[in-house]
């Protein structure tokens, strides 16, 4: 399974939903780090289940245990490796699931590549929970950046119908009053949207939209080393995400470019910066000293508590009613997978340019 991410910064993520353990590996972070793993640990807390309503009644301390890595507090330059316990696991409620595949998950295709021996429990390999790792090697990323001034943030932007308005492309302000949204009764609105496909079985979507701010310029490689690949190879790791979209992103097709166009100017240190930020801080797949923009879109999880259509593995036709404890929306939850995907690439592109330099 290709479960490895970059280049100057290498992560392994390893585990499965139900396996006594999910954990990671991160090589060539740099070493002389001390952490503050309190802050680690609130960050964690963030995505961990069993925070409310709108998420899974399934409860993980989510407390990592580190194995390597750290001499007295500090990273010593050797691999940091990770697990968290899995302890609250319910494998019999994917009994069923070993002849009939959900729809819009994994199950059967898992099955195709690699044969009866797939672990299809909890999604297995391919399950949300994996996320949980991401978060201790994206969190480690993050503090290190915070140290150089380049600070990530996320907000909601949308669940259902539920809109919050967009950073400020320019100066975006990463102080929300409730966590989750730059407008407080954008959230009131979102958790009515989650609510309501609960109560009628479902579940539902949304949009989250990330800046990145105190990035230098030169960050990434033209063609395929560029900074939107690099951030949407690991973005895509976060299981349910369907899109990516950097700037003003699908938008640019309506516009004309002397609209999108961003015009050059001299900040008041006499810097090249843009006016406008169309561009999303990334030129030529280079970082432009601009604030970084994008959003990603996560798509309804797909286990629901409705009947659904299926077919088993031995062709016979099914209705599928699915068992088990499983968010109504995880959008809430992956703002920091995707603060901490952002970090990990962002943090590789930063380290392979301070070899060279």
């Amino acid at each position: 399974m290709s479960s490895t991410f970059g280049t100057a910064l290498k992560l392994m993520i390893f585990g499965q939903s139900h396996a006594p353990a999910i954990g990671m590996c991160m090589d060539g972070f740099p070493s002389g780090f001390a952490p503050d793993f309190e802050a680690l640990q609130q960050f964690l807390s963030r995505r961990a289940p069993g925070q409310g309503a709108f998420t899974t009644p399934r409860r993980e301390a989510d407390q990592p245990e580190f194995l390597s890595g750290f001499s007295g507090g500090k990273t010593c330059g050797a691999p940091i490796a990770a697990i968290i316990q899995n302890t609250n696991v319910h494998s019999q409620d994917y009994v069923n699931l070993t002849e009939t595949p959900r729809p819009a998950h994994a199950d059967w295709v898992s099955r195709e590549k690699y044969g009866e021996s797939a672990d299809l429990s909890g999604g297995g390999h391919f399950s949300g929970r994996l996320t949980a790792p991401l978060c201790i090697a994206g969190g480690l990323c993050l503090q290190y950046l915070q140290a150089q001034n380049i600070h990530i943030g996320a907000h909601i932007l949308r669940i259902g119908q539920a809109e919050d308005d967009r950073f400020d492309a320019v100066h975006p302000d990463f102080s929300l009053e409730n966590g989750y949204t730059v407008k407080p009764e954008a959230w009131s609105a979102m958790l009515e949207e989650i609510a309501a496909a609960r109560s009628d079985g479902d579940s539902v979507g949304g949009v989250i939209e990330c800046a990145v701010t105190g990035l230098p310029v030169g960050l990434g490689e033209p063609m395929f080393g560029g900074m939107e690949n690099r951030l949407s190879q690991i973005l895509f790791g976060i299981p349910a995400v369907k899109g990516v979209e950097f700037g003003s992103g699908f938008a640019c097709a309506g516009m004309r470019g002397s609209v999108h166009n961003d015009p050059f100017c001299l900040d008041d240190s006499g810097a090249f910066r843009t006016k406008t930020n169309n561009a999303g801080g990334i030129l030529g797949g280079i970082t432009n000293a601009m604030p970084l923009i994008f959003r990603i879109a996560i798509k309804p999880t797909p286990s629901i508590s409705r009947p659904q259509e299926t077919v088993r593995f031995d062709g016979t036709a099914t209705t599928l009613k699915i068992q088990g404890r499983h968010d109504p929306c995880i959008v809430p939850r992956a703002l920091p997978c995707v603060e901490a995907a952002a970090a990990i690439a962002i943090l590789d592109a930063f380290l392979e340019v301070k070899k060279w330099n």
